[in-house]
């Protein structure tokens, strides 16, 4: 059986990574942008990451820039707006698309695991969330409009 543990990406230095290496933890997978009205939920990305890092949590941000064309920016860009702008310490990844024939395999394989509103796989926009157990399998599928608080309960749950 596949689990988020068996895919790995290139991360925001330009490295492969396997996300093997989170085995045993949760993980809140993010599609995120520079310029989207939902950027300032880095915010809150950094926080759970920071509060919740110890009991298990892991935050992975994947930047993609399908939607309006609001992650413009390399990678370097991309690190830097993030670090000065909402300090964020948590990993992030290089840009992937999450839709089409191009999307990543990881978000190919979240989106069949866990449908979106009314059956569609397609994601929809920025700062859609994938949480995923400590045995590596999706629990939940969040939109982008749902706040992190409204998270809290089922990470509370995915960590116990």
């Amino acid at each position: 059986m596949t689990t988020a543990y068996d895919f790995s990406a290139q991360d925001i230095e330009g490295h492969e990574r396997s996300l093997s290496e989170y085995e045993g933890k949760a993980l809140l997978i993010v599609n995120v942008a520079s310029k989207c009205g939902f950027t300032p939920q880095y915010t809150g990305l950094e926080k759970l990451w920071r509060d919740l890092g110890p009991s298990g949590l892991v935050v992975l941000g994947f930047p993609c820039d399908q939607f309006g064309h609001q992650e413009p920016g390399d990678e370097a860009e991309i690190r830097n707006f993030c670090s000065l702008n909402y300090d964020v310490t948590f990993p992030m990844f290089a840009k992937v698309d999450v839709n089409g024939d191009k999307a990543h395999p990881l978000w190919q394989w979240l989106k069949k695991e866990k449908s979106g509103l009314l059956g569609l796989s397609a994601i929809k926009w920025n700062f859609s969330k994938f949480l995923v157990g400590r045995d590596g399998k999706v629990v939940k599928r969040y939109a982008p409009t749902d706040t992190l608080e409204s998270l809290a309960d089922d990470i509370r749950a995915a960590l116990a």
